[in-house]
């Protein structure tokens, strides 16, 4: 269907706008990720939806458009952890690198995908860097330990495409909130996802259920999909969409605070990270819970398999 049907039905405000079907979304979200239509109606779309908000069949529809058009990483030895990275640090250094470290000590392959959409912040392939990691744009089997990134143009240029419209209109669309829900894997693997606002731990579980996702779903920090080094956040596991734990915030106060760099910058995030995994200074227990918790997960998918 002609994508002005669709923007008829979903542009209509908070109130008057009506969602889609699974079917109807996937079919207008194939459009946009072609390039079949024109600036303006992308333009018209991601105003439209800001406002409406996406409904989880709606996202469960792009996700199955999405699919198809990813390149993907083929099967490896070891189901593999996949981390979106798309929010940076803004106040506190971005810990993403931290945890795809940690996991890949524990022997498991991990994928991290991601670009920058804002430049105030600090990214996490800029601490990869650092660290000696580097984007990749070929895809191959992961092996056990391995951590690799990709930069989500070389996953989807049509993703790339809407995620840049950003800078030109200020706001985040659908887009954004997709990306942290794709997994770009033809073989066993477990995405760890976040969310920042409250209200959207319930749609983006509803969409990992709706999709039969096996995937870790936690309170983020400031966006990104690793624990609060300060306070343990309320996590949440999936395997094939269904529920198999979820885990209250830490409540009360903190007996004490990790030491966090004083600043954000990519070169003393990465020195931060190094003491670590040195040894010089420990985990912090929030980060080291994850951990265990996506090791579990994976446990669980690999006896069900």
């Amino acid at each position: 269907m002609a994508i002005g049907m669709y923007l008829r039905e979903i542009g209509r405000g908070k109130d008057g706008a009506r969602g889609l079907s699974r079917a109807q979304a996937a079919d207008l979200w194939g459009q946009l990720l072609d390039g079949a239509v024109s600036d303006l109606e992308v333009g018209a779309f991601c105003l439209a939806m800001r406002v409406k908000g996406e409904t989880p069949e709606e996202m469960a529809g792009f996700l199955d458009a999405t699919a198809p058009r990813l390149h993907t990483l083929p099967h490896g030895d070891k189901p593999v952890v996949v981390i979106p990275s798309y929010n940076g640090a803004r106040k506190i250094p971005v810990l993403t690198p931290l945890l795809a470290l940690l996991l890949a000590r524990e022997d498991h392959p991990v994928m991290v995908h991601g670009t920058p959409t804002e430049n105030s912040r600090v990214f996490t392939a800029e601490v990869l860097e650092q660290l000696g990691i580097h984007p990749r744009n070929s895809f191959a089997p992961l092996a056990a330990g391995q951590v690799a990134f990709y930069p989500t143009a070389a996953l989807s240029t049509g993703l790339q495409r809407l995620l840049e419209v950003r800078r030109v209109v200020q706001l985040r669309n659908s887009a954004h909130s997709l990306v942290k829900l794709m997994n770009p894997c033809a073989g066993p693997s477990l995405l760890v996802t976040s969310y920042t606002h409250p209200e959207y731990a319930h749609s983006m579980a509803a969409t990992l259920q709706l999709v039969q996702a096996n995937a870790l779903l936690l309170r983020g920090t400031e966006g990104e999909a690793v624990a609060d080094a300060r306070r343990l956040p309320k996590m949440q596991g999936f395997i094939a969409g269904e529920t198999v734990f979820a885990q209250d915030a830490q409540s009360g106060s903190l007996g004490s605070l990790p030491a966090l760099p004083a600043g954000i910058d990519a070169p003393g995030t990465a020195d931060y990270i190094r003491t670590m995994m040195d040894g010089a200074q420990p985990v912090p227990a929030p980060i080291a819970q994850q951990v265990i918790e996506i090791s579990k997960l994976i446990s669980r998918m690999e006896g069900a398999a």
